[in-house]
């Protein structure tokens, strides 16, 4: 299972997310452009200090990560979805997120081979990315027997 960021705007939640990942032994793709800087000092600054224990697969474009990806791709989003609690996942599966400001683009939302929505109260837009992230990766791993042992 690995988990997909798609043009990613803030460094903290990368470095969030990347821990997360690191801690359940989920690999990341990221996929550019993002809005921020990859560098060391950024890395270091927005707290991705498990950096060195994930394993990290940047992608130049959609194209890029599209054509390489295996598995299905399950997007997790706000709307015309799948309930979190009515959803079923599989081992290899890639858990995409759409970047906080503007989520994906119309294209990479059909391409996906099942949508997600984490149920909420209503009147509420959506929860931090590295949140609803770490939801719904603990719910995949549950359903694939995936954590770590």
């Amino acid at each position: 299972m690995r988990i997909a960021l798609y043009q990613p705007d803030i460094a903290g939640n990368v470095g969030a997310i990347l821990r997360t990942a690191a801690c359940l032994g989920l690999a990341v793709d990221l996929i550019e452009p993002m809005g921020f800087t990859w560098n060391e000092k950024a890395v270091a600054r927005s707290g991705m200090d498990y950096v060195g224990a994930v394993e990290i697969v940047r992608h130049v474009d959609w194209a890029a990560f599209r054509d390489q990806v295996r598995g299905r791709i399950v997007l997790l989003t706000t709307k015309g979805a799948v309930r979190l609690d009515a959803a079923t996942f599989q081992s290899d599966d890639v858990l995409l997120m759409g970047s906080e400001g503007a989520g994906v683009p119309d294209d990479v939302h059909a391409r996906a081979d099942l949508r997600v929505l984490i149920p909420m109260r209503p009147g509420l837009r959506s929860m931090n990315i590295s949140v609803a992230t770490a939801i719904v990766a603990a719910e995949a791993l549950r359903q694939t027997d995936g954590w770590p042992a």
